[in-house]
């Protein structure tokens, strides 16, 4: 791919990459210090996109340079998940093997939603890094605190999201039935 390729491409993937956060130009705008005008000819492809422009927008963002031209993987043994946004809901894939357990780090911005609880199989283990997440589980309601944490076969309704406070960013490792996460603690000291 020559150079003018990825340039070219940069515009639609910072186009997509603002979507998926719900993020308007103007606020993108009031965050980078770029006016409204150079972000909607950088997105349009008008604009060539350079290192002064690049870097404030991904700081914005939240993610690496490389996301934003997308370059291409070198063989660098790091995770470097493509995120995925449901409902508001943005999900980091942890893992790369598809089937058996999975693992991401969600981020759910502040807002109140009313709980839907759903049933489906699996087991699901999640902590919380950040914020403060509400867990619906059977008949259980409950707020989970940074450094908390909440394990359940799937098979019992359960919700969880934002208390509207503030956004939450967590853990969660989803497995097929059967699979459960093992904490080993180490023994105490005799």
């Amino acid at each position: 791919m020559s150079t003018d390729d990825v340039l070219a491409d940069v515009g639609p993937r910072l186009r997509r990459i603002r979507n998926e956060r719900e993020v308007t130009l103007a606020a993108l705008s009031e965050a980078t210090g770029i006016s409204v005008s150079t972000l909607s000819r950088l997105e349009s492809g008008l604009r060539k996109p350079s290192l002064e422009l690049l870097l404030p927008i991904a700081q914005a963002h939240q993610v690496p340079l490389d996301e934003l031209v997308g370059a291409p993987p070198v063989g660098d043994p790091r995770v470097r998940a493509r995120p995925i946004v449901r409902q508001g809901r943005t999900m980091y894939p942890l893992t790369r093997q598809p089937g058996g357990l999975q693992a991401y780090k969600v981020v759910e911005p502040q807002r109140t939603m009313e709980p839907d609880p759903r049933t489906h199989e699996g087991y699901e283990w999640l902590y919380v890094l950040s914020g403060r997440l509400r867990l619906v589980l059977g008949q259980h309601d409950v707020v989970l605190s940074a450094g908390e944490a909440a394990e359940f076969d799937t098979r019992v309704p359960h919700w969880f999201g934002s208390t509207g406070e503030g956004p939450v960013e967590y853990l969660s490792l989803f497995g097929p039935q059967g699979e459960r996460m093992h904490v080993r603690a180490r023994p105490a000291r005799t």
